[in-house]
């Protein structure tokens, strides 16, 4: 019975042991079986960037391309694809221009100035006791203090063979010169203006047709005719007449306006002239000896 309890004991003890070790080998082959799945996804992770890198790279690629584009049918395109007549037809227009914008805006200034002389020669010339003091009243630079200085002036050398010119004409003829000559710097430049006003279309116009021309040729010489082909060097043509024109505009506006208000300048100083001639010959009359 006692052997009989040792063999039944070492049954249950082996009986024991082989269900433990069942129970532990799945447990430990489970952990084996999770490390793969982990492991790809771990190594998936780094490919992540790896293929984030190739779409960055064409959209970076395409942006600086669209940066890079210009614009084929602007007036850089003109510049750059033109020859020798349409860049010289272009500087003539910019010259035209330049040339326009700096005349009106000095002519402008000039008679601005011009119009406060004539106010203060009014103010201060006339209530001068005598005609010096009304010519040391005005400033240096004064188109009216150049007349009046020409007036005395003949008025105190009316000498030598001079003498054989009435005094009243003398002073008359010295008056009326310096009034021409401030009409004639007052007039200068107009004369560009008016040329660039008239002429500056037509050398637009030479330019569109010469662009023309090349362009036409150029497409004949390709074979396309198709829109694109044509579009960009014949408008690239017609920019030329619309530079001319833009160039024209301005200076006949700026002309025709300049003369309107030089005129109306004018007639101050020939007003401001004739009253100084009748003063000034009345009082060298009033001065001169009476003969006997």
């Amino acid at each position: 019975m006692q052997v009989k309890s040792l063999v039944s004991l070492k049954l249950f003890t082996a009986a024991m042991l082989l269900t433990g070790s069942a129970l532990v080998a799945p447990v430990q082959a489970q952990p084996a079986a999770v490390a793969p799945t982990t492991a790809p996804a771990s190594a998936a992770a780094p490919a992540a960037p790896a293929e984030a890198a190739p779409a960055a790279v064409p959209a970076a690629a395409g942006k600086k391309t669209a940066e890079t584009i210009d614009n084929p049918y602007g007036l850089e395109a003109l510049w750059s694809t033109s020859d020798a007549i349409t860049k010289t037809v272009l500087l003539m227009l910019a010259i035209m221009s330049v040339g326009s914008w700096y005349l009106m805006v000095v002519k402008s200034l000039e008679q601005f100035k011009m119009g406060r002389q004539a106010k203060a020669a009014y103010k201060k010339f006339w209530a001068a006791g005598t005609i010096a003091q009304g010519i040391n009243s005005l400033d240096g630079k004064s188109a009216f203090r150049f007349i009046a200085e020409a007036g005395a002036d003949a008025a105190a050398n009316h000498n030598g063979l001079k003498r054989h010119i009435p005094l009243g004409d003398w002073i008359s003829m010295n008056v009326t010169g310096a009034v021409d000559e401030v009409q004639a710097t007052s007039q200068g430049g107009l004369s560009f203006l008016a040329t660039v006003g008239s002429t500056s279309p037509f050398v637009g116009l030479f330019g569109t047709v010469w662009g023309i021309y090349h362009a036409l040729t150029a497409i004949g010489i390709s074979g396309q005719a198709s829109i694109d082909k044509v579009a960009g060097p014949v408008g690239e043509a017609l920019i030329m007449t619309a530079i001319g024109l833009a160039v024209a505009i301005p200076a006949v506006l700026g002309y025709n306006w300049l003369v309107r208000r030089n005129k109306a300048l004018m007639d101050d100083v020939r007003t401001f002239s004739d009253e100084l001639n009748a003063v000034i010959v009345g009082a060298a009359t009033a001065s001169a000896p009476k003969s006997a």
